[in-house]
């Protein structure tokens, strides 16, 4: 099975264009999946797989994570079936386990502006992370999209970038008037650092930011302004779709933005919209306010 594994994380790689981060968690899963079941992938059938996920159970996994190992699985036989390896894809008569939904964690308007305006001074340090705030916030993107930017990716005239997303599709976005005065008063710092690096975010050595790095960044400063628990680069994008819903854009439109190939992805933010409805009814309506005095 190792062979055939080899040759789907190569073909995910060089046809699909799956990040390093995919290939990572496919790798690991399928390692996983072929430690407990030394066979050839012909033979396998329905009742092995979930004889695997039953082990996860055992171990104590959280559902989502072995969601996630059998969905490696399905896309492991669906790879070796279309190859002509396999008769049928055995792991399609596999349920996956019910994962409980988890709204996606935004923060509120006055938290954002609080966050976006805590980095000061105008040396390369402070300026950065401004420029790394907004745009996150400004324009939804991944930590990964964000790191990868170059400095062709900018159009600074007509406020846009040029994103590459997963699966190296790209996309155009636009970028706000804070985003982009940010990024204005960055680049300067940028220059003096006199690199040759095309990348748009560089660290103190002129080298290309990573992922991690800009993590690090958000830690700091969510701690600085006392947010509720730490801030990823995620919850900005979160945070971005979840005002845009707030302020009326349609949802086609944010999945766009935000370079999601299905609907269905982006609809957990009208979740988190009607949550926010009905939260502003408790308050606003006078018949809602009534009823919470009675059960008072």
């Amino acid at each position: 099975m190792k062979k055939h594994v080899e040759q789907f994380l190569y073909y995910l790689k060089a046809e699909r264009g799956s990040s390093l981060h995919t290939l990572r968690a496919y790798d690991e899963d399928l390692r996983e999946f072929h430690e407990f079941l030394d066979k050839n992938p012909r033979v396998i059938d329905n009742l092995d797989i979930r004889s695997f996920l039953a082990s996860l159970h055992h171990k104590k996994l959280k559902k989502s994570s072995i969601a996630r190992k059998l969905a490696a699985v399905r896309s492991f036989f669906k790879y070796l079936h279309r190859e002509g390896y396999v008769k049928k894809n055995p792991a399609r008569l596999v349920s996956s386990p019910k994962v409980p939904k988890i709204l996606p964690r935004f923060l509120t308007v006055d938290e954002a502006f609080t966050l976006m305006d805590k980095p000061q001074g105008e040396t390369f340090m402070p300026t950065r992370a401004k420029a790394i705030l907004e745009l996150l916030y400004s324009s939804g993107l991944r930590v990964s999209e964000l790191t990868s930017l170059d400095m062709g990716d900018l159009d600074i005239k007509e406020a846009l970038v040029r994103v590459k997303g997963k699966g190296m599709k790209e996309r155009i976005v636009p970028v706000g008037s804070k985003a982009m005065e940010a990024i204005r008063n960055y680049l300067p710092e940028r220059i003096s650092l006199k690199k040759k690096s095309q990348a748009l975010f560089l660290n103190n050595h002129g080298g290309r930011l990573t992922q991690r790095s800009v993590r690090r960044i958000l830690l700091h400063y969510s701690r600085m302004v006392h947010l509720k628990s730490d801030l990823s680069p995620h919850v900005l994008r979160h945070t971005f779709a979840t005002h845009l819903l707030h302020e009326g854009a349609d949802l086609r439109a944010i999945q766009e933005l935000l370079g999601h190939s299905s609907l269905s992805t982006t609809q957990k933010y009208t979740h988190v919209d009607i949550k926010h409805l009905m939260e502003v009814y408790d308050k606003a309506h006078p018949r809602a306010k009534e009823s919470e005095e009675v059960k008072k």
